[in-house]
């Protein structure tokens, strides 16, 4: 496997140097400097992968080239959007970046409820705590119907919960829940989220899968035509939250996915963390069954508790099989060998590491991407891809 690293550019806490001396080989990073939606510049490309290539690393994924929300609700300027997309993907293959990481997740990117959960070793984690996010969608953001899609002895938790919080605590949760987090698309305020969590559930679940595949039916044959393998990231959480719809978060999804546009530029990203913060997720099963269109693997583990709450486990850690998925993916390398495939090595990457030591202090260090939390993430992988190499 292709070990890479999340970088988020020439401003991040951790540097390229830094990466270097992880023992990384490749770089994940996008331009966060372009506005969603609009087309990116070649040349802003091409310098992004003068300073990689600088330093003998290489850039492997773009994580993320972010779909507008007018495309994923088919409204307002999509089509220019869309367009804006199929120049960007021309361009990143001009400059010779192949694989394209994306998520169609609806107003809030990757949530958590907690940036700085206390582990037993004393380092911290992110959390998803249930009873803290419904305390928020119910009485704080108070939106239209939120009580009906919890459990009456759930919001009696979340009520006493939020009974208990400070105003800086709930400030503070939030800023969690909608405020932006690395690699998301933006942020917004409580009544700009009211009004974006309306219309995606006045398209509903069914609307909002046809809006993907719209997508796809636009997108992928520029794919095919310029050789970008695109790949789509799960849901994070993998169940709806604000009523939101979400159409990436099982295995049926994926299915349903790749059945609808069969190209091999129609891929996936597997997040183990993403994916197995379900437990009905089998992350091996999946990778066996998808593993010809996984094109990008985030290895994370999660600890899950019955109501849905999850942290942020070590990555030999946790309730997903971290071990039994890289020993699939090992074996879909070695396919891909006997068949000729040019794509060989899967990229991977450690994600949202621990914080350590004096990071836990440091006020730069972006959630989930210290240097030291990941280093010790990707040593751990880098024992297990090793000692499987040994035995196959």
């Amino acid at each position: 496997m292709l070990e890479t690293w999340r970088w988020f550019g020439p401003d991040d806490y951790v540097s390229l140097d830094n990466i270097v001396q992880a023992g990384a080989k490749g770089v994940v990073t996008s331009l966060h400097h372009i506005a969603t939606g609009d087309v990116w510049p070649l040349e802003d490309i091409l310098e992004r992968k003068r300073l990689i290539e600088e330093k003998g690393l290489e850039w492997s994924v773009i994580e993320s080239i972010p779909v507008h929300n007018d495309i994923k609700l088919q409204k307002g300027s999509y089509k220019e959007y869309i367009e804006n997309y199929k120049s960007s993907l021309r361009n990143v293959a001009q400059a010779g970046v192949n694989i394209v990481c994306y998520n169609f997740m609806p107003v809030v990117d990757w949530t958590r409820t907690n940036l700085n959960y206390d582990l037993p070793n004393k380092s911290q984690a992110l959390r998803f705590e249930m009873t803290d996010f419904a305390a928020y969608d119910v009485y704080v953001l108070q939106r239209p119907g939120a009580e009906q899609d919890y459990d009456p002895g759930l919001l009696s938790k979340a009520k006493a919960r939020l009974d208990s919080m400070g105003e800086d605590e709930v400030d503070a949760l939030e800023k969690n829940i909608i405020a932006g987090l690395p690699g998301g698309e933006g942020s917004y305020d409580r009544e700009g989220i009211r009004s974006a969590i309306a219309d995606y559930i006045e398209i509903g679940v069914e609307g909002m899968r046809s809006n993907l595949f719209a997508f796809l039916d636009d997108v992928i044959p520029v794919a095919d035509e310029v050789g970008v393998l695109m790949c789509i990231h799960a849901d994070d959480p993998p169940f709806s939250l604000f009523g939101l719809p979400r159409v990436v978060s099982t295995a049926e999804d994926v299915r349903a996915l790749l059945d609808h546009s069969p190209s091999v530029s129609n891929g996936l990203t597997l997040c183990a963390g993403s994916f197995g913060a379900r437990g009905d997720n089998d992350l091996v099963a999946m990778a066996r069954e998808f593993g010809s269109k996984i094109h990008f693997v985030h290895l994370r583990n999660v600890t899950r508790e019955e109501d849905g709450s999850f942290y942020e486990a070590e990555h030999l850690g946790g309730d997903n099989d971290m071990v039994g998925l890289i020993s699939a993916l090992m074996d879909e390398e070695k396919r891909r060998f006997d068949e000729g495939r040019g794509d060989i090595q899967i990229p991977m990457r450690p994600d949202h590491g621990h914080l350590l030591g004096d990071e836990l202090t440091a006020a730069n260090v972006n959630p989930g991407y210290s240097f030291m939390g990941r280093m010790k993430g990707l040593a751990e992988l880098r024992g297990v891809i090793h000692a499987l190499a040994a035995t196959k």
